[in-house]
């Protein structure tokens, strides 16, 4: 069963956190995701049996978490990440985003080294990350749709529920891209993804290669992966990649 952390003013939190040895590892689904996905779950388990510290969230408006989801913002979230880091974490993190969870990494870490120093974020592992994807995941036609009606609805192939972009969450995410110009972390990055993904082109990763200021990243593309990474050897590939950032 998840924890919940109180906020005054703000959504309650849902979360799992299994203590142990540092750095913390600290997953962030996608959007309209949560912590009970396939990879969240295998991680956390992982790191459980391992004695490897972890924690799990679900975004407000996701998952168990409280709130409303059209009422956030990707800063929103990116508060929510900091909020549960404050609250469970001592000590150094090494952060997994998944696709959009990709981008609140991002986002997530730069606030934490700007408070902490660079000490904090000992790693960084995006899976299929897609930071900036207001800019290039949407058509103009429907970027217009978004600002002019408030809202994106689409279906998707990843729930039984459309995908919603609020017009409030796209102004956020285009205040806050980041692929042009440089990211300032210096710590180690891994980005895996998957060749046949039809939903972050792997182009992507390799922009985000090149942005960032670290000398040290990697970029693992697998073949005949999709955009979920979900497969058996794609888990396997993510625990080993983690394992080794978080065990240096």
């Amino acid at each position: 069963m998840p924890d919940f952390l109180d906020r005054a003013g703000r959504p309650r939190l849902a979360h799992r956190h299994t203590p142990g040895a540092g750095p913390t590892i600290v997953f962030l689904p996608g959007y309209m995701s949560d912590m009970a996905g396939g990879k969240a779950t295998a991680l956390f388990d992982w790191a459980a049996s391992e004695g490897q510290a972890c924690l799990l969230l679900d975004y407000a408006g996701c998952g168990l978490s409280d709130g409303l989801f059209a009422d956030q913002t990707l800063l929103d979230w990116r508060g929510d990440i900091l909020d549960l880091i404050d609250a469970k974490v001592q000590g150094p993190v090494v952060i997994v985003g998944s696709s959009m969870g990709g981008w609140l990494m991002l986002l997530a870490a730069l606030a934490l080294v700007q408070r902490d120093g660079p000490g904090r974020v000992a790693g960084l592992v995006g899976i299929a990350p897609a930071p900036d994807f207001t800019d290039w995941g949407f058509s103009e036609d429907e970027k217009a749709i978004i600002l002019a009606e408030g809202a994106l609805v689409e279906q998707t192939p990843y729930s039984d529920q459309p995908y919603v972009t609020t017009r409030g969450f796209f102004q956020s995410g285009e205040a806050n891209r980041l692929l042009d110009a440089e990211i300032p972390l210096a710590c180690p990055v891994r980005l895996l993804h998957g060749q046949e993904d039809g939903d972050v082109p792997p182009d992507i990763s390799l922009r985000l290669s090149a942005a960032l200021a670290s000398a040290d990243v990697q970029v693992t593309l697998v073949k005949g992966g999709d955009h979920r990474l979900s497969r058996d050897t794609d888990i396997a590939l993510l625990i080993d990649t983690v394992a080794r950032l978080a065990t240096n």
